[in-house]
Order: structure tokens, then C-alpha cells, then sequence
């Protein structure tokens, strides 16, 4: 199983989207300031996941969000997740 993620730093007002199959360490990995994309923004909030059967779709929907590069387009994600 695989998914992807949607985290907020409030320090940053800035959200980040990845894929993982493993969301519990990733997370452990993001707040330990392990990745350059999101070091500066710890700590970060999990705010939405979608699931998928294979790494593939995973990433191509991860990839999707991110060619919206739309602040719109991820709050409306996470209100339609709630």
C-alpha cells in the first residue's frame, strides 16, 4: 500500500506533497529534518492522505498536485477530505 501526503508548517505557511509506502517513518524523517525540501519548516502537520494499490499511482497523483502549484487547489483537497 502507498500513499500520499500533504503536510503544513506553520512556521513556513507553506505545504509540501510526497508519496510514500511507509507514511509513519516518512513522517519521523521529515520532522528529524532528514529532507532539504521540508528542514526549514519543522515541525510539520499532516493535513491530507490519499491511499493507493501501487507505487505508481501513487506517484503520478503525488506528481499531479504538484503540477497544479495551486494553494487553491490543495485547500480544496483538504476540505474535501474532512
Amino acid at each position: 500500500m502507498y500513499c500520499i501526503y500533504i503536510l503544513y508548517s506553520e512556521k513556513l505557511d507553506r505545504y509540501y506533497t510526497g508519496s510514500t509506502g511507509n507514511l509513519d517513518d516518512r513522517l519521523r524523517r521529515h520532522d528529524a529534518g532528514s529532507s532539504l525540501a521540508t528542514k526549514a519548516g519543522v515541525p510539520w502537520q499532516l493535513v491530507y492522505t490519499e491511499d493507493f494499490e501501487t507505487k505508481l499511482e501513487a506517484v503520478r497523483r503525488e506528481l499531479y498536485i504538484k503540477r497544479m502549484k495551486s494553494r487553491k487547489f490543495i485547500k480544496a483537497l483538504i476540505e474535501k477530505g474532512d
